[in-house]
């Protein structure tokens, strides 16, 4: 019989050994994850956990339940600590030694942490994992002050949050505007405006230095340019690094990620990755990627869970993702980037609104805030490479439909 090991515990985990099943694979399945809990998905972390408008058992992917009726084999709370692949095993931090026919690894990703003066003190917290997150919720407190460092997505999460919470918020950013890495001005202008609306300082071209404090707890944030600013917790939010080692330490090709093939299989033909810590090729994008993304590592889980069970499954698709801040769902596909103008539909101050990025006339990207339902036309406009009229694709009243 058959035996597949699985390396992670996130969404791409949960996913594929869900897959496994579901295609029929009746073999051995043994799953190793570093924390104690269950596969679980990562966006509610920094929104609706952290909110306390989810509980932890809506955070898991799947009921406990579900791993023992399908005879997967979890083992939590413990590290995967090295592959070999001529032996076909992976050593375990328990001593133990598992045997494989294949192997995936999903070993997804991990924030980046700041190695400056004060960094180990209590109060600087990172948020990734639900024990970040307990941690933090212990520390929020109406009027208590916490410094938000780094203005991505997860910092600006974070801030709605914390603001709505009663809390006083100031994010410090680096860069000259907020994400800047991942949108336009235009974009970054906009949610500027929202959270400062709602109370949140926002503080730009502002580089962190260190921490003080005393008793061992942070009292203040020191920048850069020599302020020391008043802080009762912060939050570090700098992005995230690949967890490649234990690939890289088994001779597994990695460079900026560990190398799949568009069938999520590695330099090592029994060997396949899928999610976060994944570099594959882009037949629709013509390049290669590293996406920090839940729809890339489900679509990625699948095509893997599919051939590491015989089949021949292609992973091809226009990357897309969503943030949720306050009300407001932002829903994004394709890279703005891409595109050489910028089509507006709708109306940014009613807080609905698509934002079309075209290139040679085709749709390459969108940006829509508060249109979900428009947003499935637009996924569909970028996958279709939609070249539509610009006067008919900013107005409200033309359909999308009518333009794919």
């Amino acid at each position: 019989m058959s035996k597949f090991v699985v390396i992670g515990c996130g969404h791409a985990a949960g996913q594929a050994v869900a897959s496994l099943r579901q295609d029929g694979f009746a073999g051995q399945i043994d799953v190793i994850g570093e924390e104690p809990h269950v596969p679980y998905q990562r966006p509610p972390l920094s929104k609706q956990y952290l909110s306390g408008e989810q509980t932890i058992d809506r955070v898991y992917l799947r009921a406990a339940a579900f791993y023992d009726e399908r005879k997967i084999t979890l083992h939590l709370g413990v590290r995967a600590t090295r592959i070999d692949p001529t032996a076909h095993t992976v050593a375990v931090s328990t001593g133990e030694m598992l045997h494989y026919d294949k192997l995936l690894i999903a070993t997804g990703s991990r924030a980046r942490r700041l190695s400056i003066t004060g960094s180990e003190l209590a109060g600087v917290h990172y948020l990734r994992t639900i024990a970040d997150v307990d941690a933090i919720r212990a520390e929020f407190g109406t009027g208590k002050r916490i410094m938000i460092a780094g203005g991505g997505y997860i910092g600006l999460e974070v801030a709605s949050v914390a603001v709505t919470a009663g809390l006083a918020v100031t994010v410090l950013e680096m860069e000259e505007r907020i994400l800047k890495r991942v949108t336009t001005p235009a974009m970054s202008a906009f949610y500027h405006g929202l959270h400062t609306g709602r109370g949140v300082v926002i503080r730009t071209s502002t580089k962190v230095s260190g921490f003080a404090g005393t008793n061992g707890h942070v009292e203040a944030v020191l920048t850069e340019s020599g302020e020391r600013i008043p802080a009762d917790l912060v939050i570090v939010g700098v992005g995230i690094i690949a967890n490649t080692e234990i690939a890289a330490e088994a001779r597994i090709a990695c460079d900026n990620g560990i190398l799949v093939d568009d069938h999520c299989r590695t330099s090592d033909p029994d060997i396949y990755a899928a999610g976060d810590c994944t570099n594959h090729p882009n037949a629709l994008l013509g390049r290669r990627l590293r996406l920090e993304s839940v729809p890339n590592a489900m679509e990625q889980a699948r095509v893997a869970a599919t051939n590491m069970n015989g089949g021949d499954a292609t992973y091809a698709s226009i990357p897309w993702f969503w943030s949720d801040q306050y009300e407001l769902k932002l829903q994004m596909v394709g890279f703005s980037s891409d595109g050489d103008v910028a089509v507006m539909r709708g109306d940014p101050a009613a807080y609905q609104f698509a934002t079309f990025y075209l290139k040679n006339g085709v749709i390459v990207a969108v940006d829509a805030v508060n249109s979900p339902r428009e947003f499935m036309a637009c996924r569909q406009m970028v996958d279709k490479r939609s070249k539509p009229d610009p006067a008919k694709l900013a107005d409200p009243k033309v359909a999308l439909k009518e333009l794919i």
